[in-house]
């Protein structure tokens, strides 16, 4: 019998699937509108003065309103990217237990991952698995949609990141407090702002909170490429007022992946900002539901924090 190129979540898992609740509680999934993403053609840049100046405010106006957006006319060819696809495809399609050993193109050990270790609930559980090199993903079909994401709902650490995501779609994002899918442009980079950047910026450009939602039917593949400083990088705006306490790339990484390891999922940048935050948390279970943050003769509200 041929091996599945599937990772066994379910059999690895299993105690997380006795739980399964009545697809009713999670209508949030199927009921997310879809938009496009602000469009920037780059070849605007090559254009002269007056274009590239409105080419970089258009940039600048999606990163602030948006935290995401897409570029056409990037340089990089159709075929080179339907190329990169194909081979992406060969790899994932190898059985499960080649991609664990996988020693053809000398990846460093450990570049291989699948689900989250680090799970105590289905919620928590990512139905996909990657290939740390850039970051090359897949998300399998999943046969127990809507229980789970393929990515869970995050920021990412980094300072931008650069996508290519297949026709199947399934990246979704929030704007104005809204969940939003994002329209699948086989044409297009996506574009989004990370952590490093938002602190970098002072908040004038934003890390947005993002997921990828499973599929039941089909498989999803996406390249994704994260640009990071060295570890020793700290991360420091030039603005007065400061939201952020500086930081190294080093400090940040290990807070979030210790972060993860205790709560089953990412705290971030709240754990920067110079004022001073309180975890507010179950009492019974003493599971982190908010951040609060207090600051002197103003009071206490929630600030709403990344899942993953």
């Amino acid at each position: 019998m041929e091996e599945s190129p599937d990772p066994p979540f379910e059999q690895t898992y299993k105690n997380l699937f006795n739980n399964i609740t009545p697809q009713k509680n999670f209508p949030e999934l199927s009921a997310v509108e879809e938009c496009e993403l602000p469009l920037i053609d780059l070849s605007r840049l090559n254009l002269g003065e007056i274009e590239r100046r409105a080419c970089k405010k258009q940039i600048a106006m999606a990163s602030r309103e948006w935290g995401f957006f897409q570029v056409i006319n990037h340089g990089i060819s159709r075929e080179i990217l339907e190329k990169m696809r194909g081979e992406q495809v060969k790899l994932f399609k190898k059985p499960f237990h080649e991609k664990m050993n996988y020693k053809d193109l000398n990846f460093s050990a450990g570049s291989y991952r699948w689900g989250t270790p680090s799970a105590t609930c289905l919620k928590q559980l990512s139905w996909s698995e990657a290939f740390h090199v850039s970051l090359s993903d897949v998300y399998p079909h999943c046969p127990i949609y809507p229980q789970v994401f393929g990515i869970m709902p995050h920021t990412d650490s980094d300072f931008i990141t650069v996508l290519h995501q297949d026709h199947i779609g399934g990246l979704q994002l929030v704007k104005d407090g809204k969940w939003f899918a994002v329209k699948p442009n086989p044409e297009a980079l996506i574009i989004n702002i990370g952590d490093l950047f938002q602190a970098w910026s002072n908040n004038v450009y934003k890390s947005v909170e993002h997921r990828v939602v499973a599929n039941p039917l089909n498989e999803r593949f996406s390249t994704a490429y994260f640009f990071c400083p060295s570890y020793d990088t700290v991360i420091q705006s030039g603005d007065v007022p400061c939201v952020y306490r500086s930081f190294s790339f080093g400090e940040y990484r290990k807070q979030v992946q210790e972060d993860v390891k205790i709560f089953g999922h990412k705290i971030g940048l709240p754990r920067k900002v110079k004022t001073k935050m309180i975890i507010v948390g179950d009492l019974l279970t003493g599971e982190p539901r908010s951040w609060a943050k207090v600051v002197e003769n103003v009071g206490v509200w929630p600030i709403v924090g990344p899942t993953a």
